[in-house]
This record gives C-alpha cells, sequence and structure tokens, in this order.
C-alpha cells in the first residue's frame, strides 16, 4: 500500500522541522538590489575575461583535492592567521556554524549571543536540539554588559557569538566589553566566535583576540569581501579544536570552481580593497543623508549596511520598492528594531536612488 503523503510526513519528518519557516529571499529581477549587503561591484571586464578563462582551465572532471588546501594556505596569509593556529572551510558561514553547532551540541549545552544579532546562530542551535539563550542587547544596540555576565554565570554557554560588526545593526560593540565577556568565557569553559563577516568595512578586528586567547575563534566570509556567489567562509582557531571541528566538515564542500574563483580574488585583493574604500565612502554619505532626512534615525555603522527606524518601515518598505529599490524591512526580527529598515550601501548612483526613493517614501 501506498502511505499518503501528509501522513508520511507527519511520522517520518520532525515536528520542530515542519513547524520553521524556510529562508527567504525576495525576488529581486528588475531592482536595484540593497537587501542582502552584497558587494555591490563587478570584477573590471579585463579581470572578468582572466578569471572567466582561469576557470575554463580547471579539472571539473575531478574531485576537488589539494586546490582547497592551497586555499586554506592563501587565507592563511591574507589574514595574518597566528602561530599555532589553522583555520577550515565552509560553503559559507552557515556551513561553519552548522560545523560548530554539531562539534558543541553535548548533553546540556547552551548557545548564547545577544539579540538582535544574526538569526542562524539561534536557528542553527534549535536545529541540533541545543537550548539558544538570546541577551537582549542595551539602548543604541550596545552590549549590555551586566547582563551578558549574569547570563554567562548562570548557563555557562558552550558558544558565545559575538557578530563583530553586528547585523543587523552594524555596529563594533565596546572592545573592553567584548574583552570582559571573552574573560568569564574562559572562566566558564566555553568558546567565543567573533563572526566577522563585515571586516572589510570594520575599523578593527579580532586578531590579537584570537592569538593570545585560546578559547577564542573568528570566522569569515568572502560574501561581503566580494564573492557572495562563491560562497567561501572560514574559521580561525587552535589547530587541536579546528582539527576537531574540521572533522564535520561534508567531503568536498568547497568546489573546484569556488575555490580557483577564491584564489583569483585573493590574487587581487587590492581591486576588492578599492571596491571596500568605495563603500565606506557611500557608507557616508547614506549616513549623513538620512541624518538630514526628518523622522529618520540612523545609527553609525561599521558594515556594508545602515539600520535606520522610520516612522512606518512597512509603508517606506513599500514605497521604496515601488521606485525601484529593494530593502530589508527588519522591523519582525526584534522588538527593538520596531519600524527599521537595513539598508545596504550600494555603488553611487544606487545610493543616489535610495536616498530619493526613501526621502519620496517618507
Amino acid at each position: 500500500m501506498t502511505p499518503d503523503l501528509p501522513s508520511l510526513m507527519a511520522r517520518v519528518v520532525r515536528q520542530d522541522i515542519q513547524g520553521l519557516h524556510a529562508y527567504a529571499v525576495q525576488p529581486s529581477a528588475g531592482f536595484v538590489k540593497l537587501d542582502t549587503m552584497e558587494n555591490p561591484y563587478p570584477l573590471p571586464e579585463a579581470l572578468q575575461q582572466a578569471l572567466g578563462e582561469r576557470l575554463g582551465r580547471v579539472a571539473i572532471n575531478r574531485y576537488p583535492a589539494e586546490r582547497t588546501e592551497d586555499l586554506k594556505a592563501a587565507l592563511a596569509q591574507f589574514a595574518g592567521l597566528p602561530e599555532g593556529c589553522a583555520l577550515t572551510l565552509g560553503n559559507g558561514s552557515d556551513e561553519i556554524i552548522t560545523m560548530l553547532s554539531l562539534a558543541c551540541a553535548v548533553p546540556g549545552a547552551v548557545f548564547m549571543s545577544p539579540l538582535p544579532s544574526f538569526v542562524m546562530y539561534g536557528l542553527s542551535a534549535a536545529l541540533q536540539g541545543v537550548r539558544f539563550v538570546g541577551v537582549p542587547l542595551a539602548a543604541d544596540f550596545e552590549l549590555d554588559e551586566r547582563a551578558m555576565l549574569a547570563a554567562i554565570a548562570e548557563h555557562r554557554p558552550s558558544l558565545l557569538y559575538l557578530s563583530y560588526p553586528n547585523n543587523p545593526t552594524g555596529n563594533l560593540w565596546d572592545d573592553a566589553v567584548v574583552d570582559r565577556l571573552i574573560a568569564a568565557m574562559g572562566e566558564a569553559g566555553g568558546l567565543v566566535v567573533m563572526d566577522e563577516a563585515y571586516q572589510p568595512f570594520a575599523a578593527r578586528d579580532s586578531m590579537a583576540r584570537l592569538a593570545a586567547h585560546p578559547h577564542v575563534l573568528v570566522m569569515r566570509t568572502m560574501s561581503k569581501f566580494g564573492l557572495a556567489g562563491v560562497r567561501i567562509g572560514y574559521l580561525m582557531g587552535r589547530s587541536a579544536l579546528i582539527a576537531e571541528i574540521d572533522k564535520l566538515r561534508p567531503p568536498f564542500n568547497v568546489s573546484v570552481l569556488n575555490a580557483e574563483a577564491a584564489l583569483f580574488a585573493l590574487e587581487h585583493a587590492d581591486e576588492y580593497a578599492r571596491q571596500a574604500a568605495e563603500i565606506r565612502a557611500q557608507r557616508q554619505r547614506l549616513y549623513e543623508a538620512l541624518l538630514a532626512m526628518h523622522g529618520v534615525h540612523p545609527w553609525p555603522s561599521e558594515a556594508n549596511m545602515i539600520l535606520a527606524r522610520v516612522p512606518d518601515a512597512a509603508a517606506a518598505f513599500a514605497g521604496i520598492k515601488s521606485r525601484g529599490v529593494l530593502v530589508k524591512n527588519v522591523s519582525a526580527l526584534h522588538p527593538s528594531l520596531a519600524n527599521c529598515l537595513r539598508l545596504t550601501v550600494g555603488t553611487p548612483d544606487e545610493t543616489t536612488r535610495l536616498i530619493d526613493a526613501l526621502r519620496a517614501s517618507l
């Protein structure tokens, strides 16, 4: 007898999975796309041609092997990996978060993060059956040090994620507070994951913390660097710890084409640095324009997006979209984000269109 599909799903698919919503991606064809914090700049034509020719010579009939090791070595050099540390690769940061969740899902484990922050921290914990504790940020989205320290002492988390700069708020937290949280996690016997997805646009990073503390990991991605379509994330930490996490990496999780494209990008890091500098300049221009708009409150950002509170986020989002620009309405992600839009920084022309569309929509 062939079972009916609803009954079959009810029996074999976990109930908590059935209650989840899939990650939603807004259709973007025909829009100025400023909703997912991508680098808006393509490679110059000469580099596009050189990359295409290079990818055409890749042996796609073979499984990835040594080339991913070459990529790891190149990333280690690019990031300035400290002595005694290693790195592992993921299909974007999302896969690395999954690997961390799998590795640290011991019975009774707790994962922790400030909130609002990157949604995948809590989702990945839930998928592994691990309790997740979110600690609300203080005013202006700063870390609530007292609440964080109390939560660490009470729950003794195995993992503390610190998005640095934070998504979706864009800010770098107070370094002294971050260092005290790292010390508290050391006393609690847990790991601190410094998520530096937006490092190309930030004034500070955590490489010194990585060198100084064996319980600190640094996670980065090449997506904001300019390779969102290539899907390369990497995690750095003490060699013995990375070796354990690397056991959970799916075989051949980074394709030969992705690895080759990433190596090509690292060989032309000066072009991506130039692009990042232009994005930082447009970020400042957008911030100043937002400050001048009546009823709009933007927060200073160290990322490639700006969080701004508007009088009516739903109406502003619809008005901006009707004018051909796509942004992200984050109002529903957390109570502290009520009436907030997350605005990705684009090219000069895209920034002009965003400013005009938002001003007309207020």
